[in-house]
């Protein structure tokens, strides 16, 4: 594609990177990422898909904007509160690139929201949801249609990042890792609290997941899970199986 001359200016950090060069960019502003939750990982990596130049991003998001949010949701300002935070995401991020569009949608995501025409639009899901039945759902979503799924979450003081292509012979899928029905399943920050610049972290980690899906460099991912400890500033990685027995993408019994 041609670049304007603002927009050479924008992105200009990206197009001089050998790794993304021009095509790497104008495979972002032509890809379409499908993002589930605009809460603590939801607001960075918004920020950073849209700063990037992703061309168009459908957000989901059910709730509003609390004073509990500010202390982590970086889109969000105290005149937000009351707000929808689909709505209030919308216009922080058209302010931040109006090359982006943005979809919002002030729902819960749910796996049958789009058929599997309307599907083939999105190139990534990023789920940064705060509740396991939409992870659920955004694993299923992402096995049926075959569209990579970044998965980025949190506790009080620990992240996790992995990518997951399910549908793969080779690949493990979300429910591989959690099951369907763990016990940890109804924890959230309100519960158990969490550290703003954690969400941060792993919210910017998990756009970059979706860029390097999009505009690959670095080694593949697949199958690895990164885990950090914000207590002692510590990573580790683990490999994760594909499960047989899995409910979504296993094959035995299916």
């Amino acid at each position: 594609m041609d670049f304007s001359d603002e927009q050479l200016d924008r992105y200009a950090r990206h197009i001089i990177l050998p790794e993304i060069g021009g095509a790497g960019q104008a495979k972002l502003l032509a890809s379409h990422i499908l993002v589930i939750g605009a809460g603590g990982i939801g607001c960075p990596a918004l920020a950073y898909l849209a700063a990037a130049g992703v061309g168009h991003i459908t957000l989901f998001d059910d709730d509003v904007v609390s004073i509990s949010n500010l202390q982590r949701q970086i889109l969000f300002a105290s005149v937000d509160i009351g707000k929808a935070k689909a709505d209030a995401a919308q216009k922080a991020l058209h302010n931040i690139n109006p090359d982006c569009t943005i979809t919002a949608i002030k729902q819960r995501f749910t796996a049958q929201h789009f058929n599997d025409a309307e599907a083939r639009q999105f190139d990534i899901v990023l789920d940064g949801c705060d509740n396991f039945a939409t992870r659920l759902a955004a694993n299923r979503f992402s096995i049926a249609h075959r569209i990579p799924l970044v998965s980025a979450a949190v506790g009080p003081f620990e992240g996790q990042l992995a990518t997951y292509q399910g549908w793969r012979d080779d690949a493990p899928c979300y429910e591989c890792l959690v099951g369907s029905s763990p016990d940890e399943a109804a924890a959230n920050c309100s519960a158990q609290g969490v550290l703003g610049a954690l969400t941060g972290m792993m919210g910017s980690l998990a756009a970059m997941e979706a860029i390097r899906a999009l505009v690959p460099f670095g080694s593949d991912r697949i199958g690895k899970l990164s885990l950090f400890d914000a207590r002692d500033i510590r990573w580790r990685d683990i490999r994760l199986a594909k499960d047989p027995a899995c409910s979504a993408c296993g094959t035995e019994g299916h």
